[in-house]
């Protein structure tokens, strides 16, 4: 069974949905398996089916796939309609930075929790974070959680790249970045996955990562160039979802592949 036939099959069917109140502000969540928590953040337009398959399959793996409700409707398709309403929301929200630079979004401050909240939880030692496209950079900001040992950042996309100096800004505080810089050094890893031909998510801010965090950032850039030989689409965008082609041998699944495997590593290693 093809990718996108597995995950609508599924959608949200046989997650358990409970609320989280963390600094007076509830959410609701969606969880799902069993074993160290891996906190799964959506990309617009919300908990697509192709999000709550990629949590599926994290989850098939050892894990508690944990999605919080950031924005969206849950368990939509990203219908232009879906992406619309979704960035209107998000636009309106005081909770996302999308232009500030040198700002860490207030979400982070709940997702922050969340992390200690699941690792108290579910045990482990500690727990992953994966943020795709406008949350794609949340994951880096968890890390001044010290609970956040398996980070990883799915085409980071915030601050929206207008301007050569956002497309290297990385969406946090310099004092939130200097505790991340400090957790580097201390062995902690930080993944980073892009299409080459990705305007949303630009190879300026991977270079920034390189820069600030030197081997403590591995990347992962599947070519998307006119002509490449696994038929990417020059504005492919969703390296783990939408865009992720699930055949044997092919980049993307080979980068689902490593984002489980880097999991594995840092989370299943007691």
């Amino acid at each position: 069974m093809g990718y996108r036939s597995w995950v609508a099959d599924r959608s949200l069917e046989g997650f358990d949905v409970e609320t989280v109140t963390i600094e007076d502000r509830p959410r609701k969540l969606y969880r799902t398996g069993s074993g160290p928590a891996v906190i799964v953040m959506s990309e617009i337009p919300g908990i697509t089916p192709h999000v709550a398959g990629f949590a599926t399959r994290v989850a098939e793996c050892g894990f508690t796939a944990v999605v919080p409700h950031l924005f969206g409707e849950d368990g939509c398709s990203p219908s232009g309609r879906a992406i619309a309403a979704s960035m209107v929301e998000v636009c309106i929200s005081k909770e996302f930075h999308l232009l500030a630079k040198g700002r860490t979004s207030p979400v982070i401050r709940w997702l922050r929790g969340l992390a200690r909240i699941e690792h108290d939880r579910c045990g482990g030692p500690g727990v992953g974070a994966v943020g795709m496209c406008l949350s794609g950079g949340f994951a880096l900001a968890m890390m001044v959680e010290e609970a956040v040992v398996a980070p990883v950042l799915s085409q980071p996309s915030l601050p929206l790249p207008i301007g050569v100096s956002r497309k290297r800004d990385l969406g946090m505080s310099k004092e939130d970045l200097s505790h991340v810089k400090r957790r580097a050094d201390e062995g902690v890893c930080v993944l980073g996955l892009r299409f080459t031909g990705d305007r949303a998510s630009p190879p300026e801010r991977f270079n920034r990562l390189r820069d600030e965090l030197g081997d403590g950032f591995i990347a992962v850039e599947i070519d998307s160039s006119p002509g490449n030989p696994y038929g990417h689409r020059k504005a492919a965008h969703s390296v783990l979802t939408e865009d992720l082609d699930d055949r044997d041998g092919t980049p993307t699944r080979e980068a689902l592949e490593e984002v489980l495997s880097f999991f594995r590593a840092r989370l299943l290693s007691d």
